[in-house]
């Protein structure tokens, strides 16, 4: 039944999403808040508004949200993406983890490349630790560009001698804007959502000036060393595969407490499907990695 389920939703993204990609930036974002609609937000869940020194975010909880706070950078190629597209994915985090999640719409590019979206991530730690919110019962999670931008401001954090979070929890993470790994080709005619051609116009977008291989850009090419705890998820089939190969590999030489959980027959941040048997299980291991890292 799983299986059947699994070609039916890809059958359904490369109908329904392949052309997500298409228009202006203004065109993609607006289509993209439109398909938020569809989600709908457990009952239990909480929202506030909230502007952190000029950021607009939000605090998403329920009335069990004690067990730490997750800070939540989300995914959408550093172009794209809200509080608004991610809600619901944040929302069943907070239900899983007994959590509360701070999500922030961090500035995005073109018209604000690099370095906004990590100013405006440690502002929102920095604003946190403000708030009298221990470092050790905080984690930081991130989909897709939002999973290397959570790694960056940990490099960011280290660099600034700043004390570190608990914990760190990556959805497919795009971890090497070089577009340097094979799975960026291999897969490129299972992975339903990306291509190396889209890739390749959202780096454009976000670097800027700078070079894809500076580490705050592309955390595969950082000093891992001293980094707390990771858990990555990705998908067999998504071109992104190998970001979270390498990446892993590379923090376990470093001395780092990282995990790494590929999914089958899966593709990019497929936790966005709830009704997946796979998502339901990817967010048990996210409940115990939170368990373990956060101490109560």
């Amino acid at each position: 039944m799983a299986n059947l389920l699994t070609k039916f939703i890809l059958f359904f993204l490369r109908t329904q999403l392949s052309g997500w990609s298409e228009g202006t930036i203004t065109e993609q974002r607006a289509r993209q808040e439109r398909s938020s609609r569809f989600f709908k937000l457990p009952k239990q869940i909480r929202t506030r508004v909230i502007e952190i020194n000029g950021i607009a975010s939000e605090w998403i909880d329920s009335p069990d949200s004690d067990s730490g706070t997750i800070l939540y950078l989300h995914g959408g190629a550093y172009a794209l993406g809200s509080t608004n597209s991610h809600r619901e994915l944040i929302a069943r985090l907070v239900i899983s983890t007994n959590c509360k999640a701070l999500a922030i719409n961090y500035r995005l590019a073109p018209e604000n490349p690099f370095p906004a979206a990590l100013e405006d991530a440690l502002n929102a730690y920095h604003w946190l630790l403000s708030e009298g919110i221990d470092p050790s019962r905080i984690c930081i999670a991130g989909d897709s560009a939002g999973g290397g931008l959570a790694i960056a401001t940990l490099l960011a954090l280290r660099e600034k001698d700043m004390p570190l979070l608990a914990g760190v929890l990556c959805f497919s993470p795009w971890f090497d804007l070089t577009l340097s790994g094979d799975s960026v080709y291999k897969n490129e005619n299972l992975d339903p959502i990306l291509s190396s051609s889209i890739l390749e116009t959202y780096v454009n977008y976000y670097i800027g000036s700078n070079k894809a291989s500076e580490p705050m850009i592309s955390p595969l090419f950082g000093d891992l060393r001293g980094l707390p705890p990771i858990h990555i998820q990705s998908g067999r089939n998504e071109i992104l595969l190998d970001d979270s190969v390498r990446f892993s590999e590379k923090a376990q030489q470093a001395g780092v407490d990282v995990t790494l959980k590929i999914w089958d027959d899966m593709f990019h941040v497929f936790q966005l499907f709830d009704f997946l048997p796979e998502t339901k299980e990817s967010m048990k291991e996210v409940t115990a990695f939170v368990s373990r890292v956060i101490k109560t």
